[in-house]
């Protein structure tokens, strides 16, 4: 299946499906050279595929220079230490959840931190309550709609699993509700951890909902 989702005037999104999980894993190459994989989930073979696909996205010599986390859980952490092991890149994840990563992590990150590498940039966003570190990372494209990758924060028709913590799960809405609700416009794309995207502004209608809910 072909992986290519978007392809941006600065750089190209791909997605695969890795394991019994449905876990996506998201790699970013800049029509520079820089490249970042968002959540190196499972299935290494996999994704040195998806690394290779990407690198044709690029007539310069595409090269993994970091791979970002969005959570600490292991279903999004499988294939981390040997795709490391394998490129060399560096490591983000969210301060709080960096700690508990199988790999050391080269530099956390706090709310609004930002990671670049040679080509584009993206916003660190922190949002608690899934995990106490999850981070959702944000690509504004100049040209076009904003794109939103939201570990299991965000997904169509609610926010990430809270394990029925009132307190974790309002967190969670008050963090979504502020910080990407409140901070990007209803064309942002969201791409989860699991399943399929959606735009900020499908979901919008429905978090007084979730909020009534408690889910």
């Amino acid at each position: 299946m072909d992986s290519l989702l978007y392809d941006l005037p600065a750089l190209t999104i791909r997605r695969i499906s890795v394991s019994e999980m449905d876990n996506n894993v998201y790699l970013l190459t800049a029509k520079g050279s820089g490249q970042v994989l968002i959540d190196a989930a499972d299935d290494l073979p996999a994704i040195q595929q998806l690394l290779q696909d990407g690198a044709a996205d690029t007539s310069a010599p595409a090269r993994l220079a970091v791979v970002a986390t969005t959570h600490q859980h292991w279903d999004h952490v499988r294939a981390l230490k040997e795709l490391v092991a394998a490129t060399g890149a560096s490591t983000v994840a969210g301060t709080d959840d960096a700690g508990a990563l199988p790999v050391a992590v080269d530099r956390p990150l706090g709310h609004g931190d930002t990671v670049a590498v040679d080509g584009f940039s993206l916003t660190a966003v922190h949002l608690r309550g899934h995990t106490p570190g999850s981070t959702a990372f944000v690509y504004e494209d100049p040209e076009g709609p904003t794109h939103i990758f939201s570990g299991d924060s965000l997904f169509p028709g609610g926010v990430g699993n809270t394990q029925k913590d009132p307190e974790r799960f309002s967190q969670l809405l008050s963090d979504v509700t502020e910080r990407l609700f409140g901070a990007y416009p209803d064309s942002a794309v969201v791409h989860p951890g699991h399943g399929k995207p959606t735009t900020l502004g499908a979901e919008r209608p429905h978090l007084e909902a979730w909020r009534a809910r408690g889910w």
